[in-house]
């Protein structure tokens, strides 16, 4: 059983997709990279993600086509948009769409990890809404946890263990 969040980098920016992607793994994410718009759903055909990076702006499959399939194909993964190409309509297009969360870049890395906290939580609570009994024990269970944007990692941790003992 994976003990790591999940997560799915999706950008044609090499540079960054490498930074990023450090970055989250410094944290303790279990991090996948991709390319471009086919790799990311080369990856989702092979592995379960909790939570994708998406870039809009991709050559070949954009970021609005990914996400689509992605949300069509993988019912709990929670898609957060991270692109330098954002704009009102872009944000609005994406949540329809079902986008969980919308940054632009240049962004904030505590910001970013808030997001990815709640996007996490989301999908846990969709994850269990069929199941009235463990979804009442993983809402117990977080009332328990610290709050606040410096104790973001650790919620995520305590998440992830939760997910994993209600399987």
């Amino acid at each position: 059983m994976e003990k790591k969040i999940q997560i799915l980098i999706v950008d044609d920016e090499i540079d960054f997709l490498d930074t990023i992607a450090d970055r989250m793994e410094m944290r303790g994410f279990s991090v996948t990279k991709a390319s471009s718009g086919q790799e990311a759903l080369d990856a989702v055909a092979n592995k379960k993600f909790d939570i994708a990076l998406l870039d809009l702006k991709m050559p070949g499959l954009d970021g609005f086509e990914v996400l689509k399939r992605l949300k069509k194909e993988h019912k709990y993964i929670e898609v957060i948009i991270l692109t330098a190409h954002g704009s009102i309509e872009a944000a609005f297009d994406t949540s329809k769409l079902g986008a969980f969360g919308f940054l632009t870049k240049p962004y904030d890395f505590d910001e970013l990890i808030n997001v990815i906290k709640d996007a996490y939580e989301h999908r846990l609570k969709n994850k269990f809404a069929n199941d009235p009994e463990l979804l009442e024990q993983l809402m117990e269970k977080t009332k328990n946890l610290p709050l606040g944007a410096e104790n973001a990692l650790d919620i995520i941790d305590e998440l992830k263990k939760l997910d994993n003992d209600l399987k």
